[in-house]
């Protein structure tokens, strides 16, 4: 067992208060972005855009949205992993696109690859957008990790007002929808729940052998 991961994955908890006078250097929130970007997702579609909030008004402004939890200020970055508000076909035409040009192929040659990934627009609108929203809790994962092992903290949020994000980010104006939130920074010495003894199940009652 690598003792430095599951060091690190013990020392990452839900950060509740940030110090704001502590920033993420430009170098590692790079390194966090990249990673995030480097995700699996089914057929390798990605369907997501990680919304960087920089204004600092506009973060406040997210405050009584986020059921008045100041992680969204207080921390050095906020992150909004949000999916597309319409999933068409463009969004798989221009990945297969993607593909050719990546890889030097001829977009006719991926016809059949493209047609099967067609279907996941067979589904009602509420389930394309379950299924997105699956692939997108894969991405906050992998981002947790990584900043985890950079010590850096984070706050993973469902506890907040999509509908008001949406519109106070604009996000419907560029075609997305938010689903999940994540502060980053580093925790203040005075929140207390990074002295809390983390609680998770044994190995032996987790994992099924058969």
């Amino acid at each position: 067992m690598n003792k430095e991961i599951i060091e690190s994955l013990e020392w990452r908890y839900a950060c509740k208060k940030f110090d704001a006078s502590k920033k993420v250097s430009t170098e590692d929130l790079n390194t966090i972005l990249e990673a995030t970007r480097l995700t699996a997702s089914s057929y390798g579609i990605q369907p997501w855009k990680f919304v960087l909030v920089e204004n600092t008004e506009l973060r406040e402004k997210l405050v009584p949205a986020s059921w008045n939890q100041h992680q969204v200020v207080e921390a050095s970055h906020l992150l909004v992993f949000c999916t597309y508000a319409d999933f068409d076909e463009s969004m798989i035409t221009d990945y297969v696109e993607d593909i050719a040009k990546t890889r030097n192929q001829e977009v006719s040659d991926l016809e059949g690859y493209q047609n099967m990934m067609m279907k996941v627009l067979n589904k009602s609108p509420e389930d394309i957008f379950a299924w997105a929203k699956n692939q997108i809790y894969i991405a906050l994962g992998n981002l947790l990790t990584v900043c985890a092992e950079f010590k850096i903290d984070t706050c993973p949020m469902e506890g907040f007002k999509p509908k008001e994000y949406d519109e106070i980010l604009g996000l419907r104006e560029k075609g997305l929808r938010s689903v999940v939130v994540c502060p980053i920074g580093y925790r203040h010495v005075e929140d207390k729940y990074q002295h809390i003894k983390k609680v998770r199940y044994s190995l032996d009652q987790l994992v099924v052998k058969i």
